[in-house]
């Protein structure tokens, strides 16, 4: 006769339900194995997506643009430059900034040629997203503002000029740029990828224009790309931000960090599926061991079957669905725990929790592989006892 899936389950659950502690032993056995593997992917994962921000934010996808001086002065990038960067598909962020040659004073009792080697900037509204910088106090410029009278100090600057931080509430200090007054509404902390930023006062572009006579022409052209991408937006942004004179704009190299996060990110991958393929390997050979000790434990189990009358098919059904139930429960167990494993140390370390969903799915999948795998010749050997011989050993 036929067995329906109902009965080919109650078969499989046979085993585990008449010998709850060996099957819980049994289970535990394939649980650590794919805890294991979920551990010592998701681990080596978390702490590569960590270190994946730590390198990120040395500018791996940050690239320089600016003008290389022909004779006595550089030729000017277009005032489109920016517009004509952001056009190209990997890019994802474009901002600039420009010289605009003004001398910046605290006080205007001070001698008009005495800058104190600070440097006046227009600055677009979206550069501190494209440099990785951000305010140590006050605000940044923004669309309504950059069009007024108002400057943010770099955190060089801000320290030279004598002011460590604004205190809301306080009325805003003064600062004199081209014989003209701005109001200083936010002071920067120091940005490692730009440090030319630390000593310099920023200005609104709009306001720089107006006030100033800065001609739109930027002198510093930022750009964020895709990782994957660095190299090839390298190679076509001379002649997309100078379409006229390539030969004379300088592309920064990428980071020598973002070598270093592919090779690192390659050498956690070898690690993570060569300790993935040992966890299922030592989980399979347990199971295996299992449900061999199983058939020669119940000899007599199966001599009584198969003197009921079932037939080897039947007897093989029945030792493979138990291996594959074990496993199941087993993975179940091990997914969950080693998926908790990996959240507390993440957690216990400050680092952001990946645990890569093959990792979690394969698992499971694993798991009932590995039994499939190691309940075939326990149910083969079963299957090929006969009844008086089952019985007799028995």
């Amino acid at each position: 006769m036929r067995l329906s899936p109902g009965d080919v389950v109650r078969l499989g659950l046979l085993g585990p339900r008449t010998r709850k502690v060996r099957a819980a032993l049994s289970a535990l056995g394939i649980a650590i194995g794919i805890a294991t593997m979920i551990v010592v992917t998701g681990i080596p994962a978390s702490s590569g997506r960590a270190l994946d921000r730590a390198l990120a934010a040395l500018g791996t996808n940050l690239l320089r643009v600016q003008p290389v001086a022909e004779g006595d002065r550089p030729e000017p990038l277009p005032a489109e430059a920016v517009g004509m960067v952001a056009r190209i598909g990997p890019v994802t962020r474009a901002s600039a900034v420009a010289n605009v040659h003004a001398v910046v004073r605290r006080s205007d009792l001070i001698d008009v040629n005495d800058g104190s080697g600070l440097t006046v900037l227009a600055s677009r509204t979206d550069l501190l997203p494209a440099v990785g910088g951000r305010l140590l106090s006050g605000r940044f410029l923004t669309d309504a503002t950059a069009r007024f009278p108002v400057a943010v100090l770099g955190f060089g600057a801000a320290t030279r000029l004598g002011y460590d931080r604004l205190r809301p509430g306080d009325p805003p200090p003064q600062v004199s740029i081209g014989n003209r007054w701005f109001s200083v509404t936010g002071i920067l902390a120091p940005v490692p990828l730009a440090p030319d930023l630390d000593q310099s006062v920023l200005v609104g572009w709009p306001a720089a224009g107006r006030l100033l006579g800065f001609d739109g022409h930027p002198t510093v052209v930022y750009v964020r790309s895709q990782e994957n991408a660095v190299e090839d937006v390298r190679a076509v942004l001379p002649a997309t931000v100078n379409p006229r004179l390539p030969g004379l704009v300088q592309v920064s190299r990428p980071s020598d960090a973002l070598a270093a996060k592919r090779a690192a990110s390659g050498a956690f991958g070898a690690l993570v599926l060569g300790l993935a393929g040992v966890s299922l390997l030592v989980g399979g050979v347990g199971v295996a061991n299992t449900m061999v000790i199983s058939v020669l434990e119940r000899r007599r189990e199966i001599g009584l079957r198969r003197g009921l009358g079932a037939n080897r098919g039947q007897i093989r059904l029945q030792f493979l669905a138990e291996s594959v139930a074990l496993s199941a429960l087993g993975g179940v167990a091990g997914t969950a725990l080693g998926a908790g494993a990996v959240v507390g140390y993440a957690t216990w370390q400050s680092w952001p929790v990946a645990i890569p969903p093959w990792a979690a799915t394969g698992g499971l999948g694993g798991a009932l592989l590995v039994g499939v795998v190691a309940g075939v010749y326990p149910a083969i050997r079963a299957a090929r006892l006969t009844p008086v011989e089952a019985l007799a050993a028995g």
